[in-house]
């Protein structure tokens, strides 16, 4: 992954998906058409604090977010998410 340049504005965060499953636990492997979007990543880029709400989150968390936050990007051929920190349900 190469170094993003740029900044994101206050109360948003950017996060790089984990990849989706390719098998269940079973062993049967789950084809591109029936894979779901990944509900968790790891946070590449944070913006700055609201002014009334402080950023709790920081570069490199894991965090857990809801199933249709945020909006997908492609930066350099990767692809990313941009979501709100109000949209996080859980950091690890």
């Amino acid at each position: 992954m190469a170094e993003l340049k740029g900044r994101i504005l206050a109360g948003k965060i950017l996060v790089k998906p984990a990849e989706a499953e390719e098998k269940t636990s079973s062993g049967i492997i789950i084809p591109d058409t029936a894979k779901e979007k990944p509900q968790q990543g790891k946070v590449v880029m944070v913006g700055a604090d609201k002014k009334d709400e402080p950023m709790e989150i920081k570069k490199g968390d894991l965090v857990l977010y809801g199933k249709y936050a945020g909006q997908e990007l492609t930066i350099n051929g990767e692809d990313y998410l941009l979501i709100s920190q109000t949209d996080v349900l859980f950091i690890s």
